[in-house]
């Protein structure tokens, strides 16, 4: 299983930004797709999950301003940010949790830096 994360730049704050997660092998449904992001000297937060069945969890920051999806194939991710913060700057990472074999899949990151 592979995963792909691109649609990382620089934006000016109150700007939006798409990335996309595309992913490649087998993985079981059901699963969980999620976002993740690090900012430097921080720990991983999470930031979006969205399941099989298309419910959505979003962390308390970019609740209201980040909108996740998944296609019905489930072999592509996206993350939709709105009015982006410069506390948002992180490498924003996909993840997905396969709920069959339990294994966690990560694709490499994508910059994103909000400038003020």
């Amino acid at each position: 299983v592979q995963l792909q994360a691109f649609g990382g730049g620089l934006v000016q704050a109150g700007g939006s930004l798409q990335l996309t997660c595309k992913i490649s092998g087998n993985i079981f449904s059901p699963n969980v797709m999620a976002w993740y992001r690090q900012a430097p000297g921080k720990q991983r937060e999470f930031v979006a999950l969205i399941t099989t069945h298309g419910d959505t969890k979003y962390g308390e920051s970019v609740k209201g301003r980040f909108t996740i999806s998944r296609d019905n194939a489930g072999l592509t991710l996206g993350l939709q940010m709105k009015s982006l913060k410069p506390e948002d700057t992180a490498v924003y990472s996909c993840n997905v949790h396969d709920l069959q074999t339990f294994n966690h899949y990560w694709g490499q990151g994508t910059q994103v830096t909000v400038s003020s």
